[in-house]
């Protein structure tokens, strides 16, 4: 059996009833939530009272007239040749490696076929760079060995870390240009060098000669394998166009007839295959 429910006016008293207490736990909880708040408020108001101090350091701090007093200045032309150095790190190293022959053929090639943007110029680049850091790891193990981890062991100093680690650079370029037979580009940038004795090997050629002949070298042999590669692009557009003359369809471009049979052949032949293999052997492997 249910028990009877209270009446309104009971619930009612009970409610006035527990009111005073209800107020008194209110209030000694405001109490404890003030006391908690007051000292971090006290503290931020404390902190953002105080002014925002910045220390620059002390070359910087001394003004325009340190800067150009001959103690401040070898520091600024420093910090200036450290920022140009860190600007043109990454085309300087991608000038003394293989990247400037790969790229430029595969860009040719895209051109022969004539699909236009197509392989974009992300993925070519992409794939210049991988082929790039397959023919070049060598190197740059060898660069690592010899120049990089002497240096951070505190094994040598700067100057011979660096003329050890420029040292397979200087071979890897030296071996692609005498494969080419273009050592005449060597003679040629020689004679705009300041006056020194003829060079009797590429140790004794510097480097402001060694590299502009290497990428002349490299654009050289990057055109002559172009030169292959376009050969039978055009005579297949050659055909394509005689054929379409003599059917009298002098309207229609050949060049949108030749795509799809351009695309086949290249299919078929494994094209990428045979032209990144052409590449890789074409470069005189470093031993």
């Amino acid at each position: 059996m249910n028990a009877p429910s209270p009446s309104r006016p009971n619930l009612l008293r009970l409610a006035l009833a527990a009111l005073p207490a209800l107020v008194r736990c209110s209030a000694v909880w405001a109490v404890i939530v003030a006391g908690a708040i007051a000292p971090l408020e006290a503290s931020a108001q404390e902190n953002a009272n105080q002014p925002l101090t910045m220390k620059l350091p002390d070359g910087l701090a001394a003004g325009p007239e340190h800067w150009t007093s001959p103690e401040g200045l070898s520091s600024s032309l420093q910090v200036m040749l450290l920022m140009t150095v860190l600007s043109l790190a990454p085309a300087i190293l991608l000038m003394t490696t293989c990247f400037v022959r790969i790229v430029v053929v595969l860009g040719l090639l895209r051109q022969a076929i004539g699909t236009q943007q197509l392989p974009p110029s992300q993925v070519i680049t992409a794939l210049a760079l991988f082929v790039t850091l397959l023919v070049m790891a060598p190197v740059w193990k060898q660069v690592y060995t010899d120049g990089v981890a002497p240096y951070t062991n505190r094994e040598v100093s700067l100057e011979q870390a660096w003329e050890q680690g420029v040292r397979p650079i200087r071979r890897f370029m030296s071996m692609q240009i005498e494969r080419a037979q273009n050592s005449d580009d060597v003679w040629l940038l020689m004679q705009y060098a300041p006056a020194q004795e003829p060079p009797k090997t590429y140790d004794d050629v510097p480097l402001t000669v060694l590299l502009p002949a290497y990428m002349l070298s490299e654009l050289k042999v990057a055109f002559l394998i172009g030169f292959q590669i376009y050969l039978p692009f055009l005579i297949l557009d050659m055909v394509v166009a005689s054929v379409m003359v003599s059917m009298g369809m002098l309207m229609l471009p050949p060049v949108l007839i030749s795509l799809p049979f351009k695309l086949l052949l290249f299919v078929l032949c494994d094209g990428w295959h045979l032209i990144v293999g052409m590449l890789i052997e074409s470069i005189e492997p470093f031993s």
